[in-house]
Order: C-alpha cells, then structure tokens, then sequence
C-alpha cells in the first residue's frame, strides 16, 4: 500500500478486516447449513430404511433385492413415475399381491419410502455368466439315475402343486388325486414351472432367479442355477435343448443349457436405439421353434429361434425381405452360423400382458396402463388389429376354444367385472360376459363344455363362474369355502375332473367332476397357487395357459 496516506492504509486494514470476517462467517454458515443438511438426509435415509425393512422388506427383499416382489432400483421402475410410485403404496396394486398402507404409514413416511426407493444403489447390482457358473449345484450325478419312475402312476396325467405358504411342491396322482410326495422348493416360485417334452423334467424359477431342474421320475432335484437376481419367467425349447429365463433384474435373457443349467448366453435387453429394458416374460412357441420375448421398458417384441426347423436358415430369408421392403422389423445376427440370433419387431405401445394365437402367428398384447390390445403378426413384423378392451385383461390368463364355426379368445380382467369373448378373425369383441368382480385365471379344456373363472379380485373373492363354452353363460357359480379365495383351475388330462385352490395358508385342492360340477374330493395344502397337469402343458392344450 505504498503510497497511501497513514490514515487511509488503516481505514483500509479495517475494511479489509471486515470483510474477511465477513467472509469466513459466511463460509462457517455455508459449512454448517451443508453439515446440518447432511446430517438431516442422513437421518431420512435411515428413517427411510427402517420403514422399508418393517414393510417392504419382506416382499421386495434385502437391500431392494427383489423377493416375492421386484427389485426397487431406479432402473427397475422406469415406467413408475415417483407421483404414481406413492399412489401405489398408498391403494395397493391390481393384479398383484401389493397391499394398501395408506392406513398403516402416514403421507410424509409414504414420501420418504419413495425417495428411498428411486435413490440409486451405491453399487448397481450385476450377475454375470462367471457369477451363474459359479452359483451351479449339482445335487444329484442325473446319468446314475433311474429311466423310469419309481412309482406307480400315469406319468401323463400327474400333477405339480406348487404350495407358496411354506415353499413346497406336491407332485399328485391325477387318476387317484392322492399325493406321491412333496418337497421343499426355493422361496416365492413365480411364473409357473415348465416341463421338459417328455414330462420327465420340471422347471421352477424363483423372484430371486434360482433355476432349478426337479426328475419327477426319482423325485428328486438334480441341479440348481442362479441365472439372475430379479427374475419374471421361464420357458423351455420345443426340443427341450434350452431354457431361456427372462429377468427384471439385470435387464437381459440367460440362455441355460437344460442338461446342466449352465449358461450357454446372455443377452442384454436393449433396443435398437440402446434402451435398456426389464423383461416382461419368455415363452417358447412350437411351430416356429422359436423363443418370444416383451420388453417391459421399450416398445419391441422378440423372436429368437433356437433351431434351423424354426428358422435360422430362414432368418437369412427375413432379413433379406425387410431389409429390401422396409419392413417395421429388424433381424440381428442372422447369419446361420451365429447361435440365437434376435428379430426385433417394432410395436407401438409397450406390452406388460400378451397371448398366442393358435398357431402362433398372431401375438395379442397389451399395456397395463391402455384399454386397446395391440394384434402383432409374427410373420409380417407390424400390427395388423386394434382391439378395444375396457378394463385391465388378463391376457396371459386367456384361452381359446371353438364357437359357431370361428376361434374366440377369452380373457378375464383384472380391473373390472367382465370376461371378454374376441372373434380371432374379425378382432371384434363378440361379447363382455359380466362376473361378480375382476378375475385372475381362466381355464377350460378341448373336451370339456365349459370354461372357468375365477373372482380373485374383492369381496366375491370365494367364488368361481363355470360358463358355458357354447352358449356365453355362466350357469352356475360356485363358493367352496365362504371367505377363502378360489382361483386357478386345472383339468386332468382327459378333461374329465377340475382342480381348484383354495389360496389360503389352510388352503386346499378341490376336485370337481368337469361335467356335472359336483365335488369330489378335497386334499389339504398350504396355499397352493399353481396346479399343472403334465399332458395339457407339453401338448399345449387350448384350455390352459402356455
């Protein structure tokens, strides 16, 4: 400050001073708002998970995991918006096992779960082809294993139970409806188990993505694999070479050699412009001896063949004519020598729920969120129909059968009292048959007159609409046990006989005669859900889900 006079240098010393101290209590201030704001988030953090290990932990798992409900990651929940994420917990979900808090939490806890639940993992959980061979249990060496069953009973006409109140299974005489035996399978199985094409072997998938691979013939499980972490389904090749498993969790299909259950491929989920997508489910569909796959998050459906029969050789010819006509659809790795090659086909609303035509020609889907099924042809790789359902259907749960001269599809719904009958040619609703509240499952059989129908939704939950295939009419309406939900029926392979769960702890199956509707017989079981009769799914009987 050279320069300067005495009294000015001091005066500017003081200014100096001044704002320095001004300076560092802003900056203590800015330290301890940051300090404090931290300690608050901090605080709201572990508020948040305790209200998540009280109430969700259960369902959704460990560390957002994923159990008997999804993982809850941001990128698990990109179709939720947080506004609708807090609806959700606030009213339950339809169609699920979701319950309501809006009783039980109040709002700002409501909000803070959310903000917990789209808070990004401080790690993003991945599950690789190192982590799945390294998960792989053998049990039992399948090769010292006995060709035929060690009991006596028709290997065609039995059935596995699955009990989801203590996590077993129950493998069931369809002629006698007695038990053979029952095990303990992995924790919340979930998209229904598939069997080998000689009924032999069966297939479960549990939420966590453990897949295991159970001999019905020496009653024991062989061999058990990880192939994900959140996992939706399962689906095994027509020539019961692979299994493809369909995950939430990472977003991708693993395709397992079903011998061993070791990975032969993953492929991730993402669409052609690099979106990352869960998958909605995996089917195999026989005639083309090709997998199917919805994407939950991108507006694509899948089509990968496993077998020259369905068409890697004439991939090459797909791929040849879209790319030459400008087709809608995209052929991937078509090459005859590339294994597992993707055709993706454009559609234009995502697919939460869908169907196949007899055939497998014709894909019917649907959004959660739409009232308009989207009819997708396969072969020509575009949308050919618009199918106007009110509602929410439950299209997966949808059958076929023969009405005066044409195929009809029918589906419950699971929003509203109605199952819809759809003429397959026109795409026209031919009628809105009106039930006593949204339904879950709905079954029928090729030599059976009726169809059935659960009320799985509200306070009819106990009852089940038997409906006449022939004239569209519920004739009678049945209520095994007041107060306990009835749902899911499955007929022996003849269609002679129905059976029916009590989804209850204290739970039972039903059997019911299939023509005259009387009961039969009732076999304790604790919850059981799913029931699959061995003939009607590897010959995919029209009457039952695929």
């Amino acid at each position: 400050m050279k320069g300067f006079s005495y009294k000015l240098r001091v005066n500017i010393y003081k200014l100096l001073l001044v704002a320095a101290a001004t300076l560092s209590s802003q900056s203590s201030f800015a330290m301890s708002t940051d300090t404090a704001q931290k300690n608050t988030s901090d605080t709201d953090n572990i508020q948040a998970k305790k209200l998540y290990q009280d109430h969700c932990q259960t369902c959704h798992g460990i560390d957002r995991m994923g159990s008997m409900g999804p993982a809850l990651f941001p990128e698990n929940l990109k179709r939720l918006r947080q506004a609708k994420a807090v609806k959700v917990i606030n009213n339950g979900r339809a169609a699920t096992q979701m319950p309501a808090f809006a009783k039980t939490l109040s709002a700002a806890q409501i909000q803070s779960l959310v903000d917990y639940i789209y808070t990004p993992a401080k790690v993003i959980p991945k599950w690789s082809i190192a982590d799945m061979k390294a998960s792989n249990i053998v049990h039992f060496d399948q090769s010292k294993m006995s060709n035929t069953p060690l009991f006596d009973a028709d290997p065609m006409n039995l059935f596995m139970v699955v009990e989801l109140g203590d996590h077993s299974a129950t493998l069931l005489n369809g002629d006698t409806f007695t038990p053979i035996t029952r095990f303990k399978t992995r924790f919340a199985l979930h998209g229904g188990p598939k069997y080998s094409p000689d009924g032999r072997f069966i297939y479960f998938a549990s939420r966590d993505g453990w897949i295991s691979k159970y001999d019905i013939y020496n009653m024991k499980t062989v061999v058990e694999v990880r192939a994900g972490i959140n996992t939706r389904n399962i689906a095994i090749s027509s020539d019961g070479k692979y299994a493809i498993v369909g995950n939430y969790l990472p977003h991708n299909v693993v395709i397992l050699d079903t011998k061993t259950l070791l990975p032969i491929k993953v492929i991730p989920t993402t669409d052609s412009d690099g979106k990352s997508s869960r998958v909605s489910a995996v089917y195999n569909a026989p005639p083309r001896y090709s997998f199917i796959i919805a994407l939950k998050d991108v507006k694509e459906v899948w089509e990968i063949p496993y077998s020259d029969k369905g068409g890697v050789e004439v991939f090459k010819g797909w791929a040849h004519d879209y790319r030459k006509d400008g087709g809608e659809g995209k052929v991937e790795n078509w090459k005859s020598e590339e294994q597992f090659p993707i055709r993706r086909i454009k559609t234009q609303d995502y697919l939460d729920d869908f169907f196949f035509d007899p055939d497998y020609i014709n894909l019917i889907g649907a959004s959660r969120d739409s009232h308009t099924g989207q009819v997708i042809n396969l072969d020509a790789m575009r949308k050919v129909a618009s199918i106007k359902m009110a509602g929410m259907p439950h299209l997966a749960s949808g059958i076929t059968w023969d009405y005066k001269g044409k195929t009809v599809f029918a589906s419950p719904n699971i929003k509203e009292g109605r199952v819809t009958v759809i003429d397959m040619e026109s795409w026209q609703v031919i009628k809105d048959i009106k039930t006593q509240g949204p339904g879950f499952f709905m079954r029928s059989h090729s030599k059976s007159p009726y169809a059935w129908v659960d009320v799985f939704f509200g306070p009819n939950k106990d009852k089940v609409h038997v409906i006449d295939k022939a004239s569209l009419e519920i004739v009678k309406t049945l209520k095994p046990v007041p107060g306990k939900t009835a749902a899911h029926v499955e007929f022996t392979k003849d269609g002679k006989y129905v059976l029916l769960s009590i989804w209850d702890k204290d739970g039972a199956v039903i059997v019911y005669d299939a023509n005259t509707l009387e009961e039969i017989k009732r076999l304790p079981m604790k919850k059981p859900s799913g029931k699959y009769n061995v003939f009607n799914k590897i010959n995919y009987e029209k009457g039952t889900s695929h």
